[in-house]
């Protein structure tokens, strides 16, 4: 069965049909397990082109495991993590990065899904102290879950000021490539060049069936990285088929033209409702969100035929995803929706 049409996450858009046709023509034949095969080779040479020669790729099956498996080989047991209160991390995987890193997560409010400076000397404290746990490091999402991007300024200031305070930086790049399309800038002017350690390269919600990456920039902590991908179970045997989506996104930089489509009708739907009574978008339309807050019964009549969420219950804030499949028509035809509902 399948959903209303609509915008509710950039997870429900089909995979790209070139992934598919990259897919079938690996599935031929015997080839290496775990790594060992010329797919998995030009996937990383491919790493390395966007990141550096003397960075470290991992490929994995899934976000959840990219961010567990960063946070990972981060911390000890003792260690925290600071984090937005709207993250990923946080909220949506369950625990998972508490569970298997043993960590706790310090999460901040924050109106538009970012860390400053400020906000991060402020939260770390007990340095030293045996009955406090120790800050580590400080995870990020680019673009944020609240749709906002960072500028690279802003995050070479945070990585600066985490590194001078004895931190690490992750970033979740789950939307890595939507970031980098929307400030026309290279992958590697927002992790590496600013002085980002890790990196969870997101391709699922750019076109991918089920392929993720971690992309290490700091070499010691990529020492012990391929046992640890192993125990939190993100090793594939059949690492082909994961390069081969991976390679399917970087042949003529279809993952930036992904990436841009899906802001671009952000754009589009956002240009559509601005200014319509009753509606309020109340945060900059930096990537591919959207998040409005309209009224309750407009958000149910809505509903009844477009598929979206409801961000913040309290409040009735909904948001609208865009991804790369999203077209012109269908922004279109949800604008009139919306505007025929409020009218």
């Amino acid at each position: 069965m399948s959903l209303p049409r609509g915008f509710a996450s950039d997870n429900t858009s089909p995979a790209h049909p070139a992934v598919f046709a990259a897919l079938l023509a690996v599935n031929e034949g015997a080839v290496p397990a775990y790594g060992a095969d010329v797919w998995t080779a030009k996937a990383l040479a491919w790493f390395r082109s966007q990141f550096g020669d003397d960075t470290e790729t991992f490929l994995v099956w899934n976000g959840t495991g990219a961010n567990v498996l960063s946070l990972r080989a981060m911390t000890k047991p003792f260690s925290a993590i600071i984090c937005t209160e709207p993250s990923h991390i946080n909220l949506d995987e369950c625990g998972a990065p508490e569970l298997l890193t043993g960590c706790k997560l310090i999460d901040l409010p924050t109106p538009d899904g970012k860390i400053t400076p400020t906000m991060l000397q402020l939260a770390v404290r007990g340095v030293g102290d045996e009955h406090s746990v120790q800050a580590r490091v400080v995870s990020v999402a680019q673009s944020t879950e609240r749709g906002t991007v960072y500028t690279s300024d802003e995050l070479a200031a945070l990585c600066f000021a985490a590194h001078d305070l004895g931190l690490l930086v992750h970033v979740d790049g789950a939307r890595i490539a939507n970031a980098a399309a929307a400030l026309d800038l290279p992958m590697r002017a927002l992790t590496r060049d600013v002085g980002v350690d890790i990196l969870s390269f997101g391709a699922a919600k750019n076109g991918c069936m089920g392929a993720e990456a971690v992309v290490v920039f700091n070499p010691v902590l990529a020492a012990d990285m391929k046992f640890l991908r192993k125990q939190s179970m993100q090793l594939s045997s059949k690492m082909r088929f994961l390069a081969a989506q991976i390679l399917a996104l970087a042949e003529a930089d279809l993952w930036l033209a992904n990436a841009r489509n899906a802001n671009a009708m952000a754009r589009r739907l956002a240009d559509g409702v601005r200014g319509l009574p009753g509606l309020e978008i109340t945060q900059p339309v930096d990537a591919n969100a959207v998040f409005v807050m309209m009224p309750s019964e407009i958000v149910t009549e809505l509903q009844k035929t477009f598929h979206f969420y409801v961000w913040n219950e309290k409040n009735g804030e909904v948001r609208w995803m865009t991804n790369w499949a999203t077209a012109a028509e269908d922004v279109d035809e949800f604008v009139a929706a919306i505007r025929g509902a409020l009218s």
